[in-house]
């Protein structure tokens, strides 16, 4: 009897190789390493810094490789030159998002972040055209985070060096420029939420999603925080209908109250509540929780490395002085300030894998054939830490974005917010506010911690979707 068994177990594995390199020859996939049955090659990934195996399988198998995540089949592009020929040269080919099993749970399949074809085009034309008429990337939005910004450094000059700065006053602080209103509950849920999607536990919840579901654990709280998160986002989409004056729209919120009434008719409109819900959570999430990490990151570097950061002060102190706040045309006089913000964003790395892209369609890339409902994962940390691109890649270097004359340089493969039609819609907002409340910060205060430049780790606390930074007791000093 338990021959019998062997020989069934054994067959079935057998059969399901075979399957595998049928699959192969038939669309002349990627080379990759063999998977296993149901598990595919999870057993060889670290699953704390899964970039980190995919980069080992790279160095046999090439810059375009083939693994299985689970039963998923992912496509890999490692390196500058792949990334940016399919995210660039052909962006319609990859311009599909993966439904991820988190994300799809918490926006319902809803929104910008995860959804495709025309309800993608919509959402993303609308979003882009709003934020832009209500000031992002322009005049009104900066003089907005200036205010912002100086409101948080009065905050902070009353701590007197006594008390920490945490890590939700600078989530609020870079929502307020969102929202206008400091919704710490909310704040802290996604932040949460965010945690456990790049926690291991996230990546088997992302990977067996039909069996986690039914499991019990810490991902079932997430669950109900998610629940929270958009109750309270309906709440306030419900005060705005209550308040809305259709000729004088406040924010995004009512932009979007107005297009849903607007096209109520029109059968094809993806201008409809769910949409909105699911594409505010979006908002939330990508335009919070990234920004302050990457804010509170860049102060861990600067306690890290202090000489930088006296360096960041002589800078300011010489162009601007400490009577006014920065402006965004500070950036060109302040090349070593400007320069240090963007290696803080290349070395911390935010987003290794990128937001996972999705083949809508079979397609031809580099000679193979990649099959329709294939996972793509330009690996975003292959292109900030390539030799080819940077001089020291695996070191904190503000000379990477400096010229031999000092002067600020750009690097194409400079890549934190990705790129091609899927690259973040709220990129020319994140600059402005990193750079704007870093040298504000800088420009007023000294930044270190108890235990002293040593003391700070810069490898982050938790690495998969995201890099997520360690959190430090900061002190802030005035000048």
């Amino acid at each position: 009897m338990e021959f019998s068994a062997t020989v069934i177990l054994a067959g079935l594995i057998l059969a399901l190789l075979w399957l595998f390199s049928v699959k192969r020859r038939k669309y002349r996939l990627p080379p990759g390493p063999a998977p296993l049955p149901l598990l595919g090659n999870l057993p060889q990934i670290d699953k704390n810094a899964p970039f980190k195996s995919i980069l080992k399988f790279s160095e046999n198998y090439g810059p375009v490789m083939t693994l299985y995540m689970g039963r998923q089949r992912t496509v890999v592009l490692v390196g500058y030159d792949a990334v940016k020929e399919a995210l660039v040269d052909q962006a319609d080919d990859f311009t599909g998002r993966m439904p991820v099993p988190f994300l799809l749970k918490a926006t319902k399949g809803y929104g910008l972040g995860i959804s495709n074809g025309e309800r993608w085009r919509q959402m993303r034309h609308f979003t882009l055209t709003t934020l832009r008429d209500f000031g992002m990337g322009r005049k009104g939005m900066e003089e907005w985070i200036q205010e912002v910004s100086e409101h948080l450094r009065a905050h902070i000059r009353t701590f007197k060096g006594v008390n920490h700065l945490t890590p939700i006053l600078l989530s609020s602080t870079v929502s307020n420029v969102i929202c206008c209103l400091q919704f710490l509950h909310l704040l802290t849920i996604m932040s949460k939420m965010l945690r456990f999607n790049s926690s291991p536990l996230g990546q088997m919840y992302n990977i067996f999603p039909w069996l986690m579901e039914h499991l019990p654990g810490y991902h079932q709280t997430i669950f109900g925080y998610i629940k929270e998160a958009r109750d309270f986002i309906e709440r306030k989409i419900q005060e705005h209908k209550e308040t809305l004056d259709p000729s004088s729209p406040r924010d995004y919120i009512d932009c979007f109250l107005i297009r849903i009434n607007q096209e109520k008719d029109n059968p094809s409109s993806e201008f409809n509540y769910d949409n909105l819900v699911s594409t505010v959570l979006n908002l939330f999430v990508a335009g919070t929780e990234t920004t302050s990490s990457t804010l509170r990151y860049a102060l861990a570097v600067l306690i890290k490395y202090p000489k930088i950061q006296e360096k960041m002060q002589q800078e300011i102190d010489t162009v601007m002085g400490k009577d006014r706040c920065p402006r965004m045309d500070d950036r060109k006089s302040l090349p070593f300030s400007d320069a240090v913000i963007h290696e803080v964003q290349r070395f911390l790395d935010i987003a290794p894998l990128s937001a996972p892209h999705y083949t809508l369609n079979d397609i031809s890339f580099k000679g193979y054939t990649i099959p329709k409902d294939t996972v793509i994962i330009p690996l975003l940390h292959s292109v900030l830490k390539e030799e080819k691109q940077w001089a020291t890649p695996r070191f904190f270097n503000p000379q990477h974005f400096l010229d031999h004359n000092g002067n600020f340089k750009k690097n194409p493969a400079f890549m934190p917010f990705s790129a091609g039609k899927r690259a973040c819609v709220g990129e020319s907002l994140a600059r402005m506010e990193l750079f704007i409340f870093l040298v504000s910060l800088v420009q007023d205060f000294t930044f270190s911690c108890e235990g002293g430049p040593d003391s700070v780790d810069l490898e982050p606390e938790y690495s998969s979707f995201a890099n997520l930074p360690r959190t430090y007791q900061i002190i802030a000093t005035a000048r």
